[in-house]
């Protein structure tokens, strides 16, 4: 039998480095069978989605997960484990542990660190195979070798596709003998002969098993006889999609692969639809896809419910055409949906080519990830195809780069094929018709009208202002009935005192009802009085025109004790502020107001969004959430309607949210550079010439910046840590960047100019190699994706950044 464990992801992992971060990764461990996962760098909370197969020989062993901190230089870091004995998974439900959180333990009992974080793990028995099968396995199997059959490296994993793929494909990478004779052939694969008694080659992290050759052959036609007990018993693919849209709780979408994106398209179509295009059964895309790349063979497996119907995977096998440097190959797929809850789908391949060189130290991974797009001023529904992908070593080769740059060159030429197939097939939308829209979408936009009186009415009907109305009329009734009393003890005309102790409290708390009255009625006429004067006013001038359309809140957090709150909306973008009106008594508000900020003369680097609720016009605000736009990390297409969530505690407590449209212009065309770098030349009193196109896009590229942000100048500098690190300065219109590769160690961050609160010159030292240090202390707070290239950090939470060894430090001073 085979025991499958899928690898998902880690939380609260405790930091490990003088940085403040870990570099897990994950150790199993069955027996003599061992495997890891990838390391994920810089991460307290990883993801790895990885699944590894054992072959289990004893019901007594136990599983042995291990999560470590990678060192570069030293021995890893243990972080802690967990152990499971296998005989657990046999006795469970459906032989099964189900996905669950597990917490991790120390090594031993007397350990300083108790708290060691979680880990997500699917833990079960494979029924993909049947008695019959697991029985011809063994028979291969001698007392003296054993082995594991761990050749698929799942899915979950979120890498992406073939080398030179059309599309994603199944990942069992299963030794064949051309594969065998090529490792024998190397020098590491003479000395695992020598070594082994039986001749075998060494199996791989990547589970190789070259014994058996029938794996190899149910690539084939055979796909679909495999795992025939998982497969839906409709076989019907929309009824797949209801059931995992059934099972999906609400899961983040996945984040887009670290090797880029390599296809970013709006299409005409709704999210449903595209889906069944491109990955239903009865779709011919797929094939069309191949024939127009010259693949041949291609053999596609029907998609199959596995782990008790948490995901749906199928298979697929292909000969990929020879090329001028590469022979024709054959590539091994598999696809998992990540995710399917009926308007976003993700879908995860993976490719293996275990017939290329150096094949079986490597998988290529896709992510396709389609989500709803951006309202058309016709109503239509559009969709939104991303496709990120990324390399999975899965052990370390002298030819990592070489292997790198032929799978990036191999991808871009398969997906233009793909991209202008789709394009024929499906109408796509262009970004720039939808910003040539945006007067229509607003124009759409009605405030809704408000009688003061139907808001008066809503606003006083409580206790407070119900019973200070009850308790003024029964005292004015008592008032008209009662006869003047005589005047006693310190009493005069004009003065009338409490006669009694009880008259005394009676009157303290007519007091008190009138002050909370008065608060009311002073509150709801300062509100009546701030009806969002921001709403419609139009910008002046030209340049970077920032609109923002605020729609509505969700699940607005409550602090009054009625149950409700009194929202407001402050806008702050470049120093100046737009606010909202405010809605009474409101959880889930209705705004529809449009801000307009006035023309800039560079683009806008970040907006501020805070949510108040109204106390009144004496009492500070509260707060009641706030989140913050980043222009140069958030694509300006994708905030054309978009739902933000709310941070801070009260907010993510109630997991409120605002609905906003956001359109960015420029109104001055392509002048606006050379008008920009025009005034930085009277700045600097320096010629400042235009980059090219290709430089900026280069730069946007190492970034990951929008295609406004255009380079001003760079320099060559050392960045001091502990050790300095020779490197490259990018100076733009937003950010200061810097980037480092020391033999294939990078070193990249950027900040942005508004978040630095000073900038200071130390004179030359000894440590300086007698070269002035600049030193840019960012505000309180900001920077915080930059932290690792700071040198220090004061009491108050200030990076502090240190550039020095500047070839002409005058110039890049000034």
């Amino acid at each position: 039998m085979k025991l499958s464990v899928r690898v998902i992801e880690g939380r609260n992992i405790p930091a490990m480095d003088p940085n403040g971060f870990s570099d897990p990764y994950v150790k199993l461990q069955l027996g003599k069978h061992k495997f890891r996962t990838k390391v994920v760098k810089k991460c307290l909370n990883p993801t790895w989605c990885e699944e590894f197969t054992f072959k289990v020989e004893d019901l007594k062993e136990e599983l042995l997960v291990s999560v470590l901190d990678e060192d570069k230089y030293l021995m890893d870091d243990f972080i802690g484990q967990i152990k499971v004995p296998v005989s657990h998974v046999f006795d469970a439900k459906d032989k099964s542990l189900g996905t669950a959180w597990y917490s991790l333990q120390p090594k031993n009992k007397k350990s300083k660190n108790k708290d060691c974080g979680d880990i997500l793990l699917t833990i079960s028995f494979s029924q993909s195979n049947s008695f019959v099968d697991v029985q011809r396995l063994t028979d291969h199997i001698t007392p003296t070798r054993k082995f594991s059959d761990s050749t698929i490296d799942s899915p979950s994993r979120f890498f992406s596709s073939p080398s030179r793929s059309p599309s994603p494909m199944k990942l069992e990478v299963v030794g064949s003998p051309k594969e065998e004779k090529f490792h024998a052939q190397t020098f590491a694969g003479r000395l695992a002969q020598m070594f082994n008694k039986n001749g075998d080659t060494v199996s791989n992290t990547s589970s190789r098993t070259p014994d058996l050759p029938e794996v190899v052959e149910t690539d084939g036609p055979e796909i679909s006889e495999t795992n025939s007990d998982e497969e839906s018993t409709s076989g019907c693919f929309e009824e797949m999609m209801k059931a995992m849209e059934s099972r999906d709780q609400g899961s983040e979408t996945p984040s887009n692969l670290p090797g880029g994106i390599i296809l970013d398209q709006l299409y005409l179509i709704a999210p449903q639809d595209l889906n069944s295009f491109l990955f239903s059964p009865d779709s011919n895309f797929h094939r069309s896809v191949t024939e127009s790349q010259g693949t041949t063979e291609l053999q596609i497996g029907p998609w199959k419910l596995e782990n008790g119907g948490e995901s749906l995977k199928r298979g697929l096998t292909y000969i990929k055409g020879a090329s001028r440097l590469v022979k024709a190959t054959r590539g091994i797929e598999e696809q998992t949906y990540l995710k399917a809850d009926g308007n976003v789908f993700a879908v995860f391949a993976s490719v293996s080519t275990p017939d290329v060189p150096y094949g079986s130290s490597f998988k290529v991974e896709l992510l396709y990830c389609i989500t709803p797009g951006p309202e058309l001023p016709s109503g239509e529904q559009s969709s939104r195809l991303v496709l990120s992908w990324r390399m999975n070593f899965l052990q370390s080769t002298m030819m990592k780069g070489m292997i790198e740059g032929g799978a990036r060159q191999g991808l871009k030429e398969n997906f233009e094929q793909y991209s202008n197939l789709l394009s024929q097939h499906v109408k796509t939308v262009d970004i720039k018709d939808i910003a040539s829209s945006k007067e229509q979408v607003l124009a759409t936009l009605q405030v809704e009208p408000q009688s003061d009186w139907k808001l008066a009415i809503r606003y006083f009907s409580n206790f407070t202002m119900l019973s200070t109305i009850f308790m003024g009329i029964y005292v004015l009734v008592h008032i008209w009935l009662a006869t003047p009393s005589i005047i006693q003890g310190l009493e005069f005309v004009g003065l009338d005192l409490p006669d009694s102790i009880g008259e005394v409290i009676v009157c303290g708390v007519l007091v008190l009802q009138g002050e909370r009255a008065l608060e009311l009625v002073s509150r709801f006429m300062q509100a009546r009085a701030q009806k969002g004067s921001d709403h419609g006013v139009k910008a002046q001038g030209d340049g970077w025109l920032l609109t923002v359309a605020l729609i509505e809140g969700s699940t607005v957090a409550a602090v009054d004790s009625s149950g409700f709150s009194d929202p407001y909306v402050v806008f702050t973008c470049n120093g100046k502020t737009r606010t909202s009106s405010i809605k009474f008594q409101k959880s889930d508000p209705q705004w529809n107001e449009i801000f307009e900020f006035d023309a800039m003369d560079e683009p806008p680097s970040m907006l501020d969004v805070e949510v108040f609720d109204f106390d009144g016009p004496f009492d500070e605000a509260t707060s009641l959430g706030h989140t913050e736009i980043n222009f140069l990390k958030a694509n300006i297409s994708d905030l054309a309607d978009v739902w933000v969530p709310l941070h801070g505690k009260l907010a993510q407590a109630c997991q409120s949210k605002l609905h906003l449209r956001i359109f960015l212009d420029n109104t001055r065309g392509s002048n606006v550079v050379k008008e920009y770098l025009t005034k930085m030349e009277k700045e600097v009193g320096k010629k400042i010439r235009l980059r090219s196109p290709q430089t900026n896009s280069a730069f946007q590229k190492l970034f990951g910046l929008p295609p406004e942000e255009f380079l001003i100048n760079d320099f060559t500098c050392h960045l001091k840590r502990k050790m300095p690190v020779q490197g490259r300065l990018f100076l733009s219109a937003r950010i200061i960047g810097f980037h480092a590769d020391l033999f294939g160690h990078k070193t990249k961050f950027f900040f942005l100019w508004e978040d630095i609160e000073d900038i200071q010159v130390v004179p030359p030292t000894l440590s300086s190699m007698g070269s002035p240090i600049v030193v840019m202390t960012l505000r309180p707070g900001r920077g915080e994706d930059a932290r690792h290239g700071a040198k220090t950090q004061d009491v108050e939470g200030r990076l502090k950044f240190h550039f020095q060894s500047f070839v002409s430090f005058n110039v890049a001073h000034r």
